[in-house]
């Protein structure tokens, strides 16, 4: 089999439909559009969402708070995950995105106070809770804001 030999499988394509080539095709003179009315002009048919004049769902559902679009939104780690980092070790944010703790740093990483840590670690990361620091700092490690 050459390049210019392939092609797509018998009968998974079909010609398409030519429109307004006489009456012996079956689509001449209004080419399958019917006798006037929206849907025959051009730029015809109903916008998306229209409900026949009623009033449309995305106008009668009440609109409720807003969006804050100055928010800093951070990556987070649970104390509890770091448990997988050899005692002794300098955890960064290139270390959590390899052990793919994280997918994306966004704003930086914050440490979150949830599970148990056994091992004496530093971690460097933009912020902690105040449970996070303690559990780190409570076995002789350090929670460094970078």
């Amino acid at each position: 089999m050459k390049l210019h030999e392939l092609g797509p499988a018998a009968g998974s394509t079909t010609a398409p439909k030519r429109l307004g080539r006489g009456v012996g095709s079956g689509l001449g003179k209004t080419s399958g559009k019917g006798h006037k009315g929206a849907k025959a002009r051009s730029g015809g048919g109903k916008r998306p969402g229209f409900e026949g004049g009623q009033m449309p769902l995305y106008r009668r559902v009440p609109k409720k708070g807003f969006t804050n679009i100055f928010r800093t939104e951070y990556a987070t780690v649970n104390v509890g995950q770091l448990e997988i980092f050899d005692n002794g070790a300098t955890v960064t944010v290139e270390m959590l995105k390899e052990a793919g703790l994280v997918k994306k740093t966004l704003a930086g990483v914050k440490v979150l106070g949830n599970g148990d840590l056994t091992k004496k670690i530093t971690v460097q990361a933009a912020k902690f809770t105040k449970s996070a620091q303690e559990k780190i700092e409570a076995l002789g490690g350090k929670a460094e804001v970078k």
